[in-house]
């Protein structure tokens, strides 16, 4: 059984950093597809087609970044420990959400709970 696991989630102040890690126990294959999503759940529901992808590592080890996080986000990869983290910084109010970690093995999509980022002072 697959358990996507995140942590480093809090607050922070605008202009700090702040760093995500993810664990995938249990996935299988030795390369993955993997992204950070988020989603401002200030109504309250969580509806996962509403998650903004923030970063993403592809197959071959390229990485994409979302327009507004260009520039202040760095997302890393580790196969062999089957981990991922988000590198945040510079951080701005509107970076508050809930923080998803996604893998994607052998076509396989896997997520983690989510872990919440706020950003005020």
């Amino acid at each position: 059984q697959v358990q996507v696991v995140e942590s480093g989630g809090g607050l922070v102040q605008p202009g700090g950093s702040l760093r995500l890690s993810c664990t995938a126990l249990g996935v299988p294959g030795s390369n993955h597809f993997v992204a950070w999503y988020r989603q401002n759940t200030t109504n309250g529901r969580d509806q996962r087609e509403q998650r903004e992808l923030v970063a993403q590592i592809n197959y071959d080890g390229t990485k994409e970044y979302a327009a507004a996080v260009t520039g202040r986000f760095t997302i890393f990869r580790n196969n062999d420990k089957k981990t991922t983290r988000l590198q945040m910084n510079m951080v701005k109010p509107e970076d508050t959400a809930v923080y998803y970690c996604f893998f994607r093995s052998a076509g396989n999509p896997y997520w983690g709970q989510g872990t919440q980022v706020t950003v005020s002072s």
